[in-house]
């Protein structure tokens, strides 16, 4: 089908090639009567610059060899002929001087020289995109795989080149069909599509149609989620398109934007650009007042940028805190906070001045109130770590800090227990810091992550024992627990990946002034570890390891 002012012009049973014989007809036909019209002498004088680079055009198109195989390459030739046919009878009513008033004959001429412009165009972009190389044939024809292959990618061919040729409304049903082979065939959609359809793709997204830009930005929502085509979707100008969907698109349109600059957004370069486009402040508006799947979208997606240090100014400045503050304490989605979580993270995680914003806006005490749920996650603990040091420890216990740490060490996520791990290691400078950690029951929970798998966590917990064990209070409780100096000694361990063994060192010296202990670790088989760690000069190796030898001596004398 082909458009015009559209309006669906059926298809007739003529060939291509009969089609092309009627457009050549009409070219001279056309060219003679436009160049007799005396009035409107700077329009004619454009459309005859337009009518004379027709034939070029149509050489190019009858030379491909699938020229007579492709339903586009028959439309087009049907809307040239329409074109010239309507480019004679306006020249007729210009030369009897029997059109309705000079403006609207302007109009008209205006009107006519546009659809040369399409025209021109349109023969240019068949061969340009390609789509001439493969002829289109029902799937239901095909007999191998291959083969069946073959014809959808011809088809889907087709269709992408529908939406750069032709007048809106056929982009439009380009666009439906589109939406639904994605949904069917992805795969095969994604194989085919080219640089030049992602460009007619971004053009649609600004359309006078909202319908259009709805059929438009979930197409390229799909895109941006298939991971596929994020270079070339930014390169072509999606964002500042995506920027303004956000702020004045439909309820679907904005969801989709939201959806796709989310994805686009987890490339630092890009995320950058969305600032640069001014993206932010929409995008901050949706998370106050859009809906569950934009909200978190639009939360995942300022949570994306905050994670680029150098615009974390800039998103302060459009009032992101107290936005994420918001959404900790009322988020319609859990995932809303989680991401709200993760982006406080990330701007208290280097910047003090951010970390004094939070605090004054009440972020410690919306934090703390989400690590209630039953499984505590890692964003928010992290973002509490970043805090603690600019806090008073009065203040943190009387806002509940200790109890919710060790809540996160018996329940939350492995990441979570790392970073309240570290937490830990930051708040216990001062005795009495030690002793009300202590007091609170962690201990215990600590010595259980040195099983962890995890080097990491092994290390931190390892380094939080070591900091309270100066306390000769907790360092009692650590000898009381079974598993503290097997779980230690694991720890000297001296290949390169164990990072734990110098506060394991520490841990252990701090426990050997107990008999129980020393046995406990020779039995374990410190002896051999701390030979290998003294060799490596281990601080704290070789004293230990002189303190157990000792020790063993003395017993063996014992017993003779």
């Amino acid at each position: 089908m082909v458009e015009e002012s559209g309006k669906e012009v059926l298809v007739d049973t003529l060939s291509a090639e009969d089609w092309l014989s009627r457009a050549q007809q009409l070219i001279p036909l056309a060219l003679s009567k436009a160049k007799v019209v005396k009035g409107f002498p700077g329009r004619w004088k454009m459309i005859i610059s337009k009518l004379e680079l027709i034939p070029s055009r149509l050489s190019d198109l009858s030379s491909h060899p699938c020229f007579s195989k492709n339903t586009l390459c028959k439309e087009q030739l049907q809307a040239v002929s329409r074109t010239l046919k309507e480019s004679i009878e306006l020249a007729e009513l210009c030369v009897e001087e029997r059109y309705e008033g000079k403006l609207r004959m302007q109009s008209d001429l205006d009107a006519l020289s546009g659809k040369l412009d399409l025209n021109l165009r349109d023969c240019g972009l068949l061969i340009k995109t390609g789509v001439l190389g493969e002829a289109t044939f029902p799937l239901s024809v095909c007999g191998s795989s291959t083969e069946s292959e073959g014809a959808a990618h011809g088809n889907i061919r087709e269709l992408l080149a529908r939406l750069q040729i032709g007048h809106l409304e056929a982009k439009r049903r380009a666009l439906d069909s589109l939406v639904e082979v994605m949904k069917e065939d992805e795969k095969n959609v994604l194989a085919v599509l080219g640089r030049s359809n992602i460009a007619a793709l971004v053009q649609l997204l600004t359309a006078t149609s909202p319908r259009i830009r709805e059929k438009t930005v979930t197409v390229i929502c799909s895109l941006a989620e298939s991971g596929s085509c994020e270079n070339w979707l930014v390169s072509e100008g999606v964002l500042p398109a995506l920027i303004r969907l956000v702020e004045s698109g439909s309820a679907v349109g904005k969801e989709k934007a939201t959806i796709s600059l989310q994805r686009l957004s987890m490339l630092a370069e890009t995320a950058r650009a969305i600032v640069g486009h001014g993206g932010v402040r929409p995008l901050i508006e949706i998370c106050r007042t859009g809906d569950s799947v934009s909200q978190a979208a639009s939360t995942c997606t300022l949570k994306n940028i905050s994670a680029v240090p150098e615009v974390r100014q800039a998103l302060a400045e459009e009032g992101i805190i107290r936005v994420m503050i918001n959404l900790l304490d009322c988020g319609i989605l859990l995932g809303s906070k989680e991401y709200a979580a993760e982006c406080l993270q990330n701007l208290t995680a280097s910047n003090d001045n951010l970390r004094r914003s939070v605090i004054q806006e009440g972020g410690i005490c919306s934090l703390l109130a989400y690590l209630d749920g039953p499984l505590p996650q890692e964003s928010a603990v992290s973002a509490l770590r970043n805090l603690v040091g600019s806090v008073s420890m009065e203040v943190l216990v009387s806002l509940g800090f200790l109890p919710r740490l060790v809540h996160v060490l018996r329940s939350g996520s492995l990441g979570a227990q790392q970073a309240a791990a570290s937490a830990i290691c930051r708040v216990c400078t001062l005795a009495e810091t030690k002793k009300m950690v202590g007091e609170t029951g962690c201990i215990p929970l600590l010595i259980k992550m040195l099983e962890s798998k995890s080097n990491s966590i092994r290390e931190v917990a390892a380094q939080a024992i070591s900091s309270l064990v100066t306390l000769s209070q907790n360092c009692r409780e650590v000898k009381k627990d079974d598993k503290s100096v097997p779980n230690l000694v694991q720890l000297l361990d001296p290949s390169p990946q164990n990072t734990a063994k110098k506060y394991a060192v520490f841990c252990l010296a701090s426990l050997s002034s107990s008999k129980k202990c020393k046995k406990l670790m020779i039995s374990y088989g410190a002896i051999g570890y701390l030979k290998k760690l003294t060799e490596m000069e281990i601080p704290g190796a070789k004293k230990l390891l002189e303190r157990l030898e000792r020790g063993r001596f003395r017993s063996l004398f014992i017993r003779k």
